[in-house]
């Protein structure tokens, strides 16, 4: 039992959903963005970041106020000022808020854009889902060509390959423009209608706000009444039904493995023909882990045609798709993905009294700039745990910086193997580590 009138202890954590990344988890995200970097280049694309912060009315707006996302999953804040603000769930419509921020329609078409940041969604915890995430994000604007289309599945192909994730397939759909997805809306509300008692609740709500959003239902009987339901690919118009063909042409002169999936609508109302999610399906080195990562999405994506106009630019294509880097991590951790050897230092630089440590801190300067790593322990003043501590850290040599030392600019090499040991001119200790570590 606690006494009276002391203070309760606080343990701070991390919110739910949300995680410290440490240096050893740093670098699987380092190796995605810099394979992702070489193949943005290659491609011709364009860094960009956003602000994590966005107007909310822009989601409510680019996203659907109907969606998962603005329904559940957005974080909203209000300022002082009385602005509504919200961390953004994704990045898609922040890059087009920014093309027509930025006049970037004046550029020559498409532009190509993509980004590597956090993004925030209030969503149950889950595999590689968490509230605070990380999105890798391809865009391209102002081009309606298909090869746009396959050219994203493509590159992301490229980025998931060099990430040693081989055996993936793309899953594939069309949901037509405007007026032949309102012409299919007819027929499935029609379908559902007469299948309502067999929905679960929120596909119920569903029915009436946002009908297409039913078919992403995952919920076992909901996934019965859709899979007997009509399909979309049924109603394309012409034009959008010659745009899939294209896209699937594309697709097998690539060889890129892929499925129909009538019944792909992705979650977010901006999008128009083309979606697609590009699955995982290779093996798991780590058994225990199969059923929870065997199958499972690492990008999605599609066209969205009409954003940029409903934002308030002008009629604009854009086709782009996004993969959330901590299910790749996972899956590289799984799979034991080797990451090169971060370079060790094989020389620690010891220092005893103020003058030397004065003289060890310039020193250490100089074999940075000589682009020499090493250990050091300014903080410490006795040789002897300096000494233990280069042992520990399996040093090859220990530089001594003594007060005599310092006071005739000479400094002791030890070779912390054999343990002998000679006297050297400062001014030329830089020039001789570097011959004897190489």
């Amino acid at each position: 039992m606690r006494k009276p009138g002391r203070p309760k202890k606080i343990k701070f954590q991390s919110p739910k959903g949300m995680h410290d990344l440490l240096s050893n988890d740093l670098r699987y995200y380092e190796k995605i963005f810099d394979v992702s970097q070489k193949i943005a280049s290659d491609y011709s694309f364009k860094r960009i970041e956003t602000p994590i912060l966005e107007q909310a009315e822009l989601f409510l707006k680019g996203i659907g106020i109907s969606t998962e996302v603005i329904e559940k999953q957005m974080y909203i804040l209000k300022t002082r000022a009385k602005d509504i603000l919200a961390l953004r769930p994704e990045y898609t419509a922040s890059i087009a808020r920014s093309y027509i921020e930025k006049g970037m329609n004046n550029l020559s078409k498409p532009v190509k854009l993509w980004a590597f940041g956090p993004c925030f969604r209030y969503e149950k915890p889950q595999a590689g889902r968490f509230r605070q995430f990380w999105h890798l994000d391809f865009e391209v604007l102002g081009e309606k060509n298909a090869a746009i289309d396959a050219q994203i599945i493509q590159l992301f192909f490229n980025i998931l390959a060099s990430l040693k994730l081989k055996k993936l397939t793309v899953q594939i759909n069309s949901i037509g423009c405007q007026k032949c997805r309102g012409y299919y809306r007819k027929f499935l509300i029609r379908y559902l209608k007469s299948n309502q008692s067999d929905l679960c609740p929120d596909c119920k709500i569903r029915l009436k706000t946002n009908p297409l959003r039913i078919l992403d239902c995952k919920e076992p009987k909901c996934r019965l009444v859709i899979n007997e339901g009509p399909q979309i690919l049924d109603y394309l118009c012409k034009n959008c039904r010659a745009h899939f063909k294209e896209v699937l042409e594309f697709l097998d002169d690539l060889k890129i493995n892929y499925e129909l999936s009538p019944f792909l609508v992705r979650g977010l109302d901006y999008y128009t023909n083309t979606v697609f999610e590009i699955f995982y399906s290779g093996d798991i080195v780590e058994e225990s882990k199969e059923s929870e990562w065997s199958g499972i999405a690492l990008v999605g994506g599609g066209r969205y045609d009409n954003l940029i106009k409903i934002l308030g630019g002008r009629d604009t294509a854009g086709c782009g798709a996004a993969a959330g880097v901590e299910r790749i991590v996972q899956l590289m951790k799984n799979n034991n993905f080797q990451l090169l050897e971060v370079r060790k230092p094989q020389i620690f630089l010891a220092q005893i009294g103020a003058d030397s440590k004065r003289k060890a801190m310039v020193l250490f300067e100089e074999f940075r700039k000589a682009n020499i790593p090493i250990f050091e322990a300014f903080g410490n003043d006795s040789l002897r745990i300096q000494l233990a501590k280069a042992n520990r850290l399996q040093a090859k040599y220990a530089l001594i910086l003594g007060e005599k030392e310092a006071i005739e600019n000479e400094i002791i090499i030890r070779n912390m193997e054999t343990g002998a040991q000679n006297s050297v001119k400062l001014e030329k200790i830089v020039e001789i580590m570097n011959k004897k570590i190489k």
